[in-house]
């Protein structure tokens, strides 16, 4: 059996999608594969593989240990693995009951410290395996807001909010006729989007006007036309944040001098940014130390 999920990027409503904002995201052409064949014996072998084929996760569980709690693992990734186990059992106690095991292998085409969604492309496809929800299975794992398993499980942009703790997802089209002038830029280091949350939960003022605000600027993005009124709602966009969370919006901080508008793409300080530019930035940005640099077209899955 083979599974495979998009990665995904938060155009709009990061931190207050948490409250209900609409959201836009993006899913990647960038993504992760599960294959599971069954074996006779009740092990599970897991293999994973990056972006260069080589292998940086191995392991070998007993079934009955993993259930039974006398597996003391010895590093992050296996305690990460067992617990999905544990949660996957929960939601579906049929799970793993019978005597076969199973040689797991994952696989992705990006690599895993560009924050586009190890982990929610991977809670998704063992969900869709296992034959449980998997918005369930990321609040029992993970956390957050879910709308990287909407985009794990579709094929284009959407709009994502929360509707009593519950996702509503709507498949929307986004491709201005100005994506050739949207590029993508690793900042060069992965960020903890439980630190962002944490810090945006301290925020004691009321949320109701700039969540209102950015509900328009997201519906607003959708008809926008023209490259100069993108820009104009981005940095609106950034403005209205940095406020809640007492931070610099990433241009002021990194790009003060870089002619175009920059955005901040889910928690902010890490993972990617989005640019907008006339000719391709990559000279600019290259110069300044982040080599990672890739256009809206081979980034995006439209």
């Amino acid at each position: 059996m083979e599974f495979k999920s998009n990665g995904k990027l938060l155009l709009t409503g990061e931190y207050l999608v948490l409250n209900g904002a609409k959201a836009m995201a993006l899913p990647t052409r960038f993504g992760q594969s599960l294959i599971v064949d069954k074996t006779k014996k009740p092990i599970i072998s897991w293999v994973s593989y990056d972006e260069t084929n080589a292998i940086w996760f191995k392991e070998q569980f007993s079934i009955s240990q993993v259930f039974s709690n006398t597996i003391n693992p010895d590093n992050d990734v296996s305690e990460r693995l067992i617990q999905i186990f544990k949660s996957i059992k929960k939601l579906n106690p049929k799970f793993l009951n019978s005597n076969f095991g199973y040689n797991i292998k994952t696989t992705q085409d990006f690599n895993r410290s560009w924050g586009l969604g190890t982990s929610s492309t991977l809670i998704n496809n063992l969900a869709s395996w296992a034959n449980v929800n998997a918005y369930d299975l990321l609040e029992l794992t993970f956390g957050g807001s879910g709308y990287d398993i909407a985009c794990a499980q579709s094929d284009s942009a959407i709009i994502y909010q929360l509707e009593e703790n519950k996702p509503n997802v709507t498949e929307v089209k986004f491709s201005p006729p100005f994506k050739d002038n949207i590029y993508f830029v690793y900042l060069n280091q992965k960020q903890n989007s439980r630190d962002g949350i944490k810090t945006y939960r301290a925020f004691k003022g009321d949320l109701l006007k700039p969540i209102k605000d950015i509900n328009a600027l997201t519906e607003a993005l959708l008809t926008c036309c023209d490259l100069k009124s993108f820009e104009d709602l981005i940095t609106t966009h950034e403005e209205i944040v940095a406020k809640i969370i007492n931070q610099k919006p990433v241009k002021q901080r990194l790009f003060n001098d870089f002619d175009g508008a920059v955005k901040s793409l889910g928690a902010w300080g890490g993972d990617f940014v989005l640019v907008t530019a006339n000719e391709n930035p990559k000279d600019y940005f290259n110069s300044k130390g982040y080599n990672t640099v890739i256009s809206f077209l081979d980034m995006i899955k439209a």
